[in-house]
């Protein structure tokens, strides 16, 4: 088997095609949750301790110096962040609980016995057939 087809085999792959989905949507799902964090959260949060802009907040290391930017410790942007990363990880965990919930729900539904198929019936009826001429006797 060539190189190419077998790449061409994992490629094609369900699995594979599903991961790519899913880092894809995670991606979008990832600005939107920035998007949220920064223009919806933080501006309020900002106003209620002060005015404070969070994605300013930032200890300068070293002040610019001709065509060199200065080197600053922007730790605002980190507690934005990590605000980010919080929000994803919530929502992450109440989908799993919620697919958890459905599947123990799955679990303990009440299973319906399948109909017996005519072999069944037929050693059912042999069964009886025997335990009624053993009582006869």
């Amino acid at each position: 088997m060539s190189i190419i087809s077998e790449f061409k085999a994992f490629a094609v792959k369900g699995n594979v095609v599903d991961m790519a989905v899913g880092i894809i949507i995670g991606a979008a799902f990832g600005k939107i949750v920035s998007s949220f964090v920064g223009d919806v959260v933080m501006p309020p949060l900002g106003v209620l301790i002060g005015g404070v802009d969070f994605s300013d907040l930032a200890i300068t290391l070293k002040a610019a110096e001709a065509d060199l930017p200065a080197v600053v410790l922007a730790y605002g942007k980190f507690i934005q962040t990590i605000i980010d990363f919080l929000i994803v990880a919530f929502a992450i965990f109440m989908g799993i609980k919620v697919l958890n919930r459905l599947k123990r729900e799955e679990e303990f539904a009440p299973q319906t016995a399948p109909a017996p198929t005519k072999d069944q019936e037929l050693l059912s009826e042999i069964r009886d057939l025997l335990k009624s001429n053993q009582s006869n006797q």
